[in-house]
């Protein structure tokens, strides 16, 4: 029988076989030493998205108790749509669209830049830089503050390997803490003029309370929340810029197809967001019991939604395992679904897409050179570090 511990680095190397072996033979899995059940198949993932009154977030949403009840993504409704409202608007298409001359900007001048060396770490010269200065400008992040935010950020969301109770490291803990500290004394000098950036808004947000009234959120709620925005902002975003230029180095077929073609660009990282995401699952709680083949899952009980296995499952995607740029995707669940869908989910496409047509217009004939070094981060999976040889376009 198929065991899955996140926090092994055997899995997270290629957890691929390990989640088919679930779909198929245990798809209501237990790890009962870890304390969690896992639903692995598409449908299955779908319907505890769908069903977040069933399924809560407000218990905690990670394995490793990195969690603050400050968090919009600890929410249930009705709070956690008054709160995401806050925000949302900076975040839809519309305003995301908006953003892509100044993020192909950025991609342009990174990426030229690396070109006077003729190589270049995916990771640290380019698909970091990009995301962190786009949603460092969004929240609202002084530049003076920027590098120190960006260097601990880096850092607190790393794991150690366990097949116990996991928890994240001391040198990730200390860094966190470094950076609620360094955020909550931005947060305070920004209080004195709120601007009109989601630091701001979050600042003058009035909030409907269950008494008919409003409140405000405190400054080091605040700075909570911008922490978690600003850090899942750039981070898997990131891991996930990585993965795709892995994946188009792996299928050299279909990145000359790319490269011929930017128009097909956007199918092609719905395509490698389903076959190799950053982020691979999300946690919730159940408070009653839930029947899914045959199996009861008890209530009070932990349940990951195995996003990544899901977007593998072969009763919804035919060669799941194969990247196919062509593939008709009616729905993913990469960026989650439901009210839960992931808040940055336009933005992370269009930096992908962005990212993606900037390096092929360039170097549309890069080679990976190792070492390719894993990170090993919770439920997010991708590269630390991921070096590259740059070869113009002829």
């Amino acid at each position: 029988m198929a065991e899955w511990n996140p926090f092994s680095h055997v899995c997270v190397d290629n957890p691929f076989p390990i989640y088919r072996e679930l779909r198929d033979e245990q798809p209501v899995y237990h790890n009962e030493k870890m304390g969690f059940y896992a639903l692995s198949r598409f449908d299955d993932v779908l319907y505890g998205l769908l069903h977040p009154a069933l399924f809560k977030s407000s218990h905690g949403i990670t394995l490793e108790h990195l969690d603050s009840p400050d968090q919009l993504l600890n929410k249930d409704d009705p709070e956690h749509l008054e709160h995401r409202k806050i925000v949302a608007r900076a975040f839809t298409v519309s305003a995301i669209g908006k953003l892509e001359p100044k993020i192909r900007e950025i991609a342009a001048r990174l990426l030229d830049q690396a070109g006077d060396r003729n190589v270049m770490d995916v990771l640290d010269d380019f698909s970091i830089q990009m995301p962190a200065s786009i949603i460092a400008d969004m929240v609202g992040l002084p530049h003076e503050h920027r590098a120190e935010f960006l260097e601990h950020a880096k850092r607190f969301n790393v794991a150690e390997e366990t097949d116990d109770d996991p928890r994240p490291t001391e040198d990730a803990m200390a860094a966190s803490l470094h950076v609620y500290e360094l955020v909550t004394q931005i947060v305070a000098e920004a209080a004195k003029n709120p601007g009109d950036d989601v630091m701001g808004s979050l600042l003058k947000a009035h909030i409907p309370d269950f008494n008919g009234g409003t409140y405000q959120l405190r400054e080091d709620q605040v700075a909570t929340r911008v922490v978690e925005l600003a850090g899942a902002g750039f981070e898997t975003t990131a891991k996930q810029i990585g993965n795709a230029v892995v994946a188009l180095a792996w299928y050299p077929e279909q990145r000359a197809e790319l490269a011929a073609d930017p128009s097909l660009m956007k199918n092609a990282v719905e395509e490698i967001v389903r076959w190799d995401p950053a982020s691979h699952y999300v946690v919730r709680f159940i408070e009653e019991d839930v029947m899914l083949h045959g199996t009861t899952i008890p209530a009070n009980s932990r349940v990951v939604l195995l996003t990544s296995s899901a977007n593998h499952d072969e009763r919804v995607f035919e060669n799941p395992e194969l990247l196919n740029i062509h593939r008709k995707i009616e729905r993913h669940v990469g960026f989650a679904f439901g009210t839960h869908l992931c808040l940055g989910a336009a933005l992370a496409r269009l930096e992908t897409k962005v990212a993606l047509e900037e390096l092929l217009a360039r170097y549309p004939n890069y080679q990976l050179s190792g070492p390719i070094e894993r990170g090993y981060a919770g439920n997010v999976r991708g590269l630390d570090h991921l070096p590259i040889i740059l070869e113009p376009a002829a």
